[in-house]
């Protein structure tokens, strides 16, 4: 028990982090492209209190660690509650959708070469304190993880969104139909053990950006 409540004090920051600027910086992109849903709902905010869900944020997270703690756990991943976005308020609906969707990904991105950073600095400066080390890590691989889980091109995903947005009207059209499923979709993936054979490309480039940085 002791390891699992250390576990979860050395994984909260990273995760409420990587999940309250992801879910923003959909917010202020979209700003930036015209819809200003997000910002009248107060939502474009690092108040991570107006992200949290309660079950995506918290107890999945805490969920799968406790797998992980008797030695059964898997990937870590969580979710807040989703920024509203009004596509059709978009100046250009169809291509600033693309951006919409990859600055969600891209802030977890840099969120990991920060805690990198921080990681590299305490190390070259001779801390060795182990909780923030750990803590460190667990920023880099926490972010990692969702980007690359999000960038898996199954929408409503961040991923599916940016496939869509990419694809010619026709082919875009069928594919976003697709979004009804794709909750259902992950869950198989997860349950047949091949999330991670998609995800694995994502995660290794992430990684090899991080390490550009340190």
């Amino acid at each position: 028990m002791e390891d699992l409540i250390r576990t979860i004090t050395v994984y909260a920051l990273p995760v409420l982090f990587a999940i309250t600027l992801h879910e923003a910086a959909h917010g202020y992109v979209a700003r930036m492209f015209g819809d200003q849903t997000a910002y009248v709902m107060g939502r474009i905010t690092l108040n991570p209190l107006r992200h949290i869900d309660p079950v995506g944020t918290i107890l999945v997270p805490i969920g799968i660690l406790l797998l992980s703690s008797i030695g059964g756990g898997g990937f870590l991943f969580g979710w807040a509650k989703p920024v509203p976005v009004n596509f059709g308020s978009l100046r250009r609906p169809k291509q600033d959708m693309v951006w919409v969707a990859a600055a969600g990904p891209a802030s977890n991105l840099v969120m990991a070469i920060l805690w990198a950073v921080l990681l590299k600095v305490l190390i070259t400066a001779g801390i060795d304190e182990p909780f923030f080390m750990q803590m460190a890590k667990a920023g880099v691989f926490v972010n990692i993880g969702l980007m690359a889980l999000n960038l898996l091109p199954v929408p409503p995903l961040d991923g599916g969104r940016i496939v869509t947005g990419l694809l010619p009207h026709g082919l875009s059209y069928q594919f976003a139909r697709i979004e009804p499923y794709g909750l259902f979709i992950v869950l198989a993936l997860m349950a047949t053990n091949t999330l991670n054979v998609f995800l694995r490309p994502f995660y290794f480039v992430g990684l090899a950006i991080v390490d550009l940085f340190i």
